[in-house]
């Protein structure tokens, strides 16, 4: 069986990301080791401390650059997060002053809505219908 254990999302300041990351969405901070100018810096969900780690992956490649900025243009999120009630994270997230590109809105079997990370991306947030 494979099963995913971390995922990552790109961010050009680590420190900003992991206080948006922590202080505004709510993760925790599960690992952080100095490698040189950089870290491996990883967030965990509070309810599954033992799961998928989401790691803040310094910008440190062109491409990789170029990619995530197309991306955002193009206004595709970069992930894609599960929440219990949508609206009531929504509203939590613009009182702390979130800005979102797509309000929550409902796309088939789910409603979804997109958050700017305030580090190059695009996040989108889920909820099962």
């Amino acid at each position: 069986m494979i099963k995913i254990c971390l995922t990552s999302v790109p961010v050009e300041d680590q420190d900003k990301a992991l206080n948006f990351y922590t202080n505004i969405l709510g993760f925790i901070k599960k690992a952080e080791v100095p490698l040189g100018e950089h870290k491996w810096l990883t967030v965990v969900s509070p309810q599954e401390q033992s799961g998928v780690e989401l790691l803040l992956e310094p910008m440190a490649f062109e491409p990789a650059r170029q990619y995530q900025s197309s991306l955002k243009e193009a206004g595709i999120p970069w992930t894609s997060f599960a929440v219990d009630d949508i609206n009531k994270e929504y509203e939590r997230l613009t009182g702390l002053g979130v800005q979102f590109s797509i309000s929550p809105r409902e796309a088939g079997p789910v409603m979804i809505a997109v958050l700017d990370d305030t580090c190059g991306n695009y996040i989108q947030l889920m909820q099962e219908l």
